[in-house]
């Protein structure tokens, strides 16, 4: 059995002054059976989100800050960067997903059946989205399941959990949202069967504040495609 100690959870925000404070108390609260530290990396919000994260840090919670805007995938593997777990997940700040649902994430890691592990939204409780979001996301998990000869039902999923230094090992290189084909690719490419447990989902839609839209699926499809044509040398470190 795997001897994981301590997770990271990486916490990318941008302007989410409104439920950034929440999202970590309920970080904080989740039911773990290990250590945990929680890593902020602000991705330059404007909104004041950073005096509120900053306030918020501790012995357990640390905050990182950029500038200006870089996007997810940057701020992401900074996080992965800063972090010191054996294992790391990310973790959105819009209360998109319960960190109630980390300790499903981690038992399949902890049991030694996956080094990596996907919360799906389509097999556990949710809001449903818009019907265009909803294909948009099939689409991309139709298309990772003919590249790389497998069965996802949610690659766009944020909540991912990984063994670190598999994370570690791969050259991820994605500054926006395309971090999340990428590092699903990339992992498949190396061989790894990617173990998925349900999760509940509360979607925001734009109106709401979702910064992602369907423009981010071009680039999404193009990453499933380059990783899937690279050679495995060139995926990791």
């Amino acid at each position: 059995m795997p001897d994981y100690r301590l997770l990271t959870i990486i916490v990318p925000v941008f302007n989410e002054r409104n439920t950034v404070g929440e999202a970590i108390r309920r970080v904080r609260e989740a039911s773990l059976t290990i250590e945990r530290e929680i890593v902020i990396i602000d991705d330059g919000s404007v909104d004041g989100t950073l005096d509120i994260v900053r306030r918020l840090s501790d012995s357990t919670v640390r905050v990182v800050s950029f500038p200006d805007n870089r996007g997810k995938g940057a701020a992401v593997r900074r996080g992965i960067e800063e972090a010191k777990g054996d294992l790391i997940v990310v973790q959105d700040a819009d209360l998109e997903y319960d960190p109630r649902d980390l300790g499903r994430l981690l038992r399949p890691l902890l049991e030694g059946q996956a080094r990596v592990v996907y919360g799906s939204r389509f097999t556990g409780e949710r809001r449903n989205m818009f019907f265009w979001h909803w294909v948009g996301n099939r689409f991309l998990s139709l298309v990772t399941n003919v590249l790389f000869n497998t069965t996802l039902s949610d690659m766009e999923t944020c909540y991912k959990m990984f063994d670190a230094d598999l994370l570690r090992s791969l050259k991820l290189t994605s500054d926006r949202f395309e971090f999340e084909p990428e590092v699903t690719a990339k992992a498949l490419r190396l061989g790894e069967r990617i173990w998925e447990v349900p999760i509940t989902y509360a979607g925001r839609e734009a109106h709401e504040g979702k910064k992602i839209t369907w423009r981010d699926g071009l680039p999404a499809l193009s990453m499933l495609i380059r990783v899937r044509l690279a050679s495995k040398a060139s995926i990791v470190r």
